[in-house]
């Protein structure tokens, strides 16, 4: 199934059942905001986020507020997340603040930089597991093991590495994967997996290694340019 969705670009990646708050300042997003905001009761108000491949995340607009000639070229990764509109500010200078929740998995089939003032994208909707799976039950007592060690690691406040972690699989990976200080081509890649139980491996290694590194040199081990700022759980 295909669907056509606004899409907004942005430096990090966002994971099903995470909250995400943006901050909305260009013209283009806010005309967003706003036809999203009039949508009819009922009607989904989602938008899909996409992390950026190469380009910036806020491009020069002409007076039109669509993007100017070579202002607004962004490459995007294929896979992305949709955020559904749960909360709007409006501010004094006409823009927003928001808060979103991720919701559904797609990848981009192509994209539209006419259509209006933002990218619009045709997107297939990628699957998400029903069944219980007893592969990724016994993998996510593995990962909320390995998670809390490496907890330890990097957070001094022992109330936080004693907080509660979700039992479900599916939610696990996606919390673990927001929330470790991956890089957004880790996190991208953890993102387009489409299997719960594999995801929870590539997060064992992945853990495992941040964790190996974390005790050599105690630092966080990516350069702070190439950490995406992870959404909160909801």
């Amino acid at each position: 199934m295909t669907a056509r969705l606004p899409v907004f670009p942005l430096g990090t990646v966002l994971f099903p059942g995470l909250v995400l708050p943006l901050h909305i300042f260009e013209e283009r997003y806010r005309a967003l905001v706003r036809h999203l905001v009039d949508l009819p009761a009922g009607a989904p108000r989602e938008f899909g986020v996409v992390a950026i491949r190469a380009g910036w995340e806020v491009a020069a607009t002409g007076p039109n507020g669509r993007p100017a000639p070579g202002g607004g070229d962004v490459a995007l990764h294929e896979v992305g997340c949709t955020a559904e509109l749960r909360q709007v500010t409006e501010l004094t200078d006409g823009g927003y603040d928001i808060v979103t929740v991720g919701r559904r998995r797609f990848r981009i089939t192509g994209v539209d930089t006419e259509a209006a003032p933002y990218l619009t994208a045709d997107v297939e909707w990628l699957p998400e597991p029903g069944a219980p799976d007893e592969a990724a039950d016994l993998l996510a007592a593995r990962v909320i093991s390995v998670f809390r060690q490496y907890l330890g690691l990097i957070r001094s406040d022992p109330e936080e590495i004693s907080e509660q972690l979700p039992e479900d699989p599916t939610v696990l990976s996606h919390l673990v994967a927001a929330t470790a200080a991956l890089t957004v081509a880790d996190r991208q890649r953890l993102l387009a997996i489409d299997d719960t139980a594999t995801r929870l491996r590539a997060e064992l290694r992945l853990l495992n290694r941040e964790s190996a590194l974390l005790r050599q040199v105690r630092a966080v081990p990516v350069p702070l340019a190439e950490l995406a700022s992870p959404p909160t759980p909801n």
